[in-house]
């Protein structure tokens, strides 16, 4: 009985992890598109304007 009671731990266990890293690739990607979003907006604006710092504001 133990040994079914240990079996069936184990595969709850490894159930949840391989769904717990499913679940973290999906959100690796979602980060992924964000951070290229981002860094392309970033070149993008800084182009334009070109240095933000450093110009005395009078």
């Amino acid at each position: 009985m133990l040994l079914w009671i240990l079996l069936l731990l184990l595969i709850l266990a490894l159930f949840g992890f391989g769904f717990t890293m499913q679940i973290l690739w999906y959100v690796a990607v979602v980060l992924l598109v964000v951070w290229i979003a981002g860094f392309a907006m970033r070149g993008r604006g800084s182009s334009r304007g070109g240095r933000r710092y450093g110009r005395s504001h009078r």
